[in-house]
């Protein structure tokens, strides 16, 4: 079956912008992400996840899935800890890459 690319963009709710209303609880989801994140990567679904480095209205974070269907690709996303214990928001959109420099992934 053929792979095919999938982008999420990562939001987090209003309220969080405002890093004193972090509990632990936020913390934990976020820790949790990212530990699912580095899951997909070990199985060879996620080419790259990263997020801006502003914290305010305009900041986000997205994440590329290599996956045989859009219903997969949905099905990750929604799993994310983050989007699933409503820390962040997501949208899937297909994506494809058309350049990608194999330096930076190799780690040159």
């Amino acid at each position: 079956m053929e792979l095919k690319q999938y982008i999420y963009t990562l939001k987090l709710f209003p309220a969080l912008l405002d890093e004193k209303n972090w509990t632990e609880r936020e913390h934990a989801v976020v820790s949790r992400h990212f530990e699912a994140l580095q899951k997909l990567m070990e199985q060879d679904k996620l080419i790259l996840a990263g997020r801006t480095l502003n914290m305010d209205e305009t900041t986000f974070g997205i994440v590329i899935l290599q996956t045989t269907t859009e219903e997969e690709a949905r099905n990750l996303m929604e799993q994310d800890p983050a989007v699933k214990e409503q820390v962040m928001t997501a949208e899937l959109f297909p994506y494809k890459i058309a350049l990608m420099n194999e330096r930076f992934v190799k780690g040159h």
